[in-house]
Parts: structure tokens; sequence; C-alpha cells
């Protein structure tokens, strides 16, 4: 049987989630979820389920996938720009991913941001979820 991974509650219709098997897409597949937003670059660790695996999985169960890379050090406006135009137009439930879930749920706030919620809020959120997005100021402040 399939499993779910954890999901961290973001926004309604919005989640993040650790690192994702092709077990867990079949479970969030089969939980409704529409789209999949993978923020890990491919090799990240050894035996993860690469980005072209795991589009050819979304697909064939009808998930949208994107696959927007990063880690902190590499981290642009322009990354953020595209995971925003994604949730804005992507159907729901999304899932954004990465190997913890911290990053989602960074590259996340930082939309937040810009768009004037309360940063020590989100920090709060991220804590709750049990991440680490102390830095989202100071990233706030360089990115946007």
């Amino acid at each position: 049987m399939p499993s779910m991974p954890p999901l961290m509650d973001l926004a309604p219709g919005l989640t993040a989630a650790g690192a994702l098997t092709a077990d867990n897409l079949e479970a969030l597949a089969s939980a409704g979820v529409k789209t999949i937003v993978n923020n890990r670059p491919d090799n990240e660790d050894p035996g993860q389920l690469s980005a072209d695996e795991a589009r050819r999985l979304c697909a064939g169960y009808g998930i949208a996938y994107h696959h927007i890379p990063f880690v902190a050090a590499t981290l642009t406006r322009d990354d953020i720009d595209t995971f925003e135009r994604v949730l804005d137009g992507a159907p729901k439930p999304l899932v954004a991913h990465c190997r913890s879930g911290t990053r989602s749920t960074m590259i996340w706030a930082l939309t937040r941001v810009r768009a004037g919620e309360d940063p020590a809020r989100l920090v709060a959120l991220g804590t709750r979820n049990g991440v680490d997005i102390a830095a989202l100021p100071a990233l706030a402040a360089k990115l946007l």
C-alpha cells in the first residue's frame, strides 16, 4: 500500500513535504493532489527520485509537475518569481517538497513576505511545522 508522506500545512490547498518517493507520489495522487513542485536539485542525495522520473510518474497519475531546484546558496529572485507563478496558476491541492520541507517552506514564505505578510508570523508557522526558517527576514531583505 502506498505511504503518505508527512505534510506541513502552509495555506489552504498548499502543503510542504520532505523528500518524496515513487510510493509517496502514488499516495498523493490517491489523495487528490493535483500539483507537485520539486525544489530539490537532482543528485542531492544518493538514490533520490530524479526529477525526470518524478515527472514521468506524476504524468501517469495526472499530476502537474514543476521542478524549481535550488539550495540556500543558489536561491535567486527568479526562483521565487517562478515559484509564485506556479502557486498562482497551478491546480490545488499542491505539495511543494525538498529534502526536509525547509526550502519549500522558505520559498513560499518569501512569496508571502513580498505580498506584505509579517515575517515573524511566517517564521512561527515554520517552527510549528518543525522547520527553521529564521533566516527569512535576512533572505527577504537580500532577494526581494
